[in-house]
């Protein structure tokens, strides 16, 4: 199949051939990767360019890029079922909600912009643990050369705002740097070239403070039919058993469990994929030898399988069991 790519990838190739710094290939390679359409005929394609970028970051991890202006850029190893980024404006809680649901120790305080590098922590949901990362806020100073490569890297923006003020107007500003950033939230036919979509989940915290629900009731109504939302107080702890399961679904992830013939599945580790993935890409996310070698597999569950043999094409679902013969 054929890859048809439009002349805008052209454009973004050739700034990564001409780039000199390594953000600038950074910059250019996540470019071409989000012009490039999605569909079999780039699967391959879209594979190599991840792989370049994977290596400019671990490069990162071994010593850091420097930016623009000499500033360090920053790269967070993804671990876990998917990485979910903070993202808001100064003192809206973003620190206190990491350290109420991981065992990551940012410094919390009540002044603007104690957060200066990214902090990862880990949180548990049922069996998986997902990676948040607290980020300095969106327009703290000296952050506009490597905080858009973070959001952009990420799984999922978790966009947290303060409902002990008005919501909409945090709202508004997050977007609007966003959009700065080339980074669009919303599902939009057409949008600005080199721009990058992300998968966002509103976070209105501080829910324990006077006029909280209200403020989240009027959230909720302006962007409700667009994003997800959850509301919760991260300082008292109110509503955070519901942040877990809230951004596993906002990831658009599924839990597949594997099994030996002849023996039972291990349901304490599922292989977690995106939603939509096939047998095949389940057996390639295990080994990447599997796809070429796989020639058939059983699936229990969806509802009606227990058991039978399906194509490498079948699409797998939540909860699904699969034995694959290699």
């Amino acid at each position: 199949m054929p890859a048809n790519l439009p002349p805008q990838y052209f454009e973004a190739e050739k700034r990564y051939r001409q780039a000199r710094t390594p953000q600038e290939k950074v910059e250019a390679l996540e470019d071409m990767l989000s012009i490039m359409p999605k569909h079999k005929g780039t699967d391959r394609l879209r594979a190599e360019l991840r792989t370049k970028i994977a290596k400019f970051y671990d490069e990162a991890q071994k010593r850091p890029l420097i930016g623009r202006k000499g500033s360090l850029l920053y790269y967070i190893k993804k671990e876990g079922a998917g990485q979910a980024v903070l993202v808001g404006l100064p003192n809206v809680g973003k620190s206190q909600l990491v350290s109420a649901v991981t065992e990551a120790s940012p410094e919390v305080a009540n002044y603007p912009f104690t957060t200066q590098v990214p902090i990862p922590g880990m949180m548990r949901f049922e069996n998986i643990q997902i990676q948040l990362v607290d980020l300095p806020a969106i327009t703290a100073p000296l952050v506009d050369s490597w905080l858009p490569n973070v959001f952009k890297n990420a799984d999922l923006l978790l966009i947290v705002v303060d409902l002990s003020q008005d919501p909409i107007t945090q709202m508004e500003a997050i977007i609007e740097r966003l959009k700065k950033f080339r980074i669009n939230l919303f599902d939009q036919a057409e949008v600005e070239p080199r721009t990058v979509q992300k998968r966002a989940l509103i976070i209105g915290n501080k829910r324990d403070l006077e006029g909280a629900e209200e403020r989240y009731r009027r959230l909720s109504s302006r962007y409700g039919e667009k994003l997800s939302l959850v509301c919760l107080s991260a300082k008292e702890g109110d509503g955070l058993e519901k942040l877990g399961e809230s951004i596993y679904r906002a990831l658009d992830v599924i839990r597949v469990y594997t099994k030996a013939p002849g023996q039972p599945p291990d349901l304490n580790e599922p292989v977690v994929v995106k939603k939509g993935s096939t047998v095949e890409e389940v057996a390639e996310s295990i080994h990447k030898d599997f796809r070429s070698k796989l020639k058939y597999a059983l699936v229990w569950g969806s509802g009606k399988f227990d058991g039978q043999q399906v194509k490498r094409q079948h699409v797998l679902q939540e909860g699904d069991i699969v034995e694959l013969h290699i």
